[in-house]
């Protein structure tokens, strides 16, 4: 079965990072359409704009932490978010997808049609995305 994929793009400029995080997940999984099925990706391509203007409510900002580990011992490496946002906001905003998404291969494959990017430039233009807004 296949679907015509369209290209979205969201401004993420002002909005809060979970609830536009889930909508950007429901149009990649494909909800959105009459034709959805939880064993098909179905779902469209998102190019978020303006990702380091995302906002975090409450403390999330301070309290919220970024943890990696580099397999060897002590190899923790904690980063709280109001860093992260400064350096890597591309990062923030697809670790909020990745985790409302389905955490096995098609999942894997779904991340992969969202492209994020810090300022409001992207190059998919050639793609004819539509603009779609989200009241988050």
């Amino acid at each position: 079965m296949t679907t015509q994929k369209k290209w979205y793009v969201v401004d993420a400029n002002g909005k809060t990072l979970g609830r536009l995080a889930s909508e950007v997940a429901k149009i990649l999984r494909g909800k959105h359409k009459p034709s959805y099925s939880p064993h098909i990706d179905v779902g469209d391509y998102v190019i978020v704009v303006n990702a380091e203007k995302v906002v975090l409510t409450g403390k999330k900002i301070e309290q919220k932490k970024h943890i990696t580990h580099s397999g060897y011992p002590g190899g923790v490496k904690v980063t709280p978010y109001r860093i992260l946002l400064q350096k890597k906001p591309e990062l923030v905003f697809t670790k909020a997808v990745r985790g409302m998404l389905p955490h096995n291969r098609l999942g894997r494959k779904m991340i992969k049609k969202l492209k994020v990017y810090r300022g409001p430039e992207h190059p998919h233009i050639a793609q004819q995305p539509e603009q779609l807004i989200i009241e988050a």
